[in-house]
């Protein structure tokens, strides 16, 4: 079965750096797209980057040159490097795969930016 395990998340002042981490299991990672949402309290969940197989990226506009996705397929692992960090960052972070039109999602871990 499809497991994704997030790690890495905390609390960090304002222009802070956090790397997450999405370990992934269940599936052949190395063909697979890999994304990161995040969700606030109170609000919808939203895609914040992908990565394809090939090593390809796009990001939400409110992160772009701030956040940075990369894969290790010998690891099974999807990060997300998060530099420059703002109050409105702060939200619960997933990786997400989807297969067969079903999401699969991490447990998700908490960041928050704050002073």
């Amino acid at each position: 079965q499809v497991h994704l395990a997030e790690s890495g998340g905390g609390l960090v002042q304002p222009g802070g750096s956090l790397r997450l981490s999405c370990v992934a299991s269940g599936f052949t990672f190395s063909t697979a797209i890999m994304r990161w949402y995040r969700q606030a309290p109170g609000k919808e969940r939203e895609w914040v980057a992908h990565i394809t197989s090939a090593g390809a990226t796009n990001y939400v506009d409110s992160v772009k040159g701030r956040f940075t996705i990369s894969r290790d397929n010998a690891k099974n692992t999807v990060y997300l490097q998060m530099n420059s960090l703002k109050p409105e960052d702060t939200a619960v972070y997933y990786c997400n795969k989807v297969m067969y039109g079903i999401n699969y999602w991490g447990q998700g871990t908490q960041v928050t930016v704050s002073s």
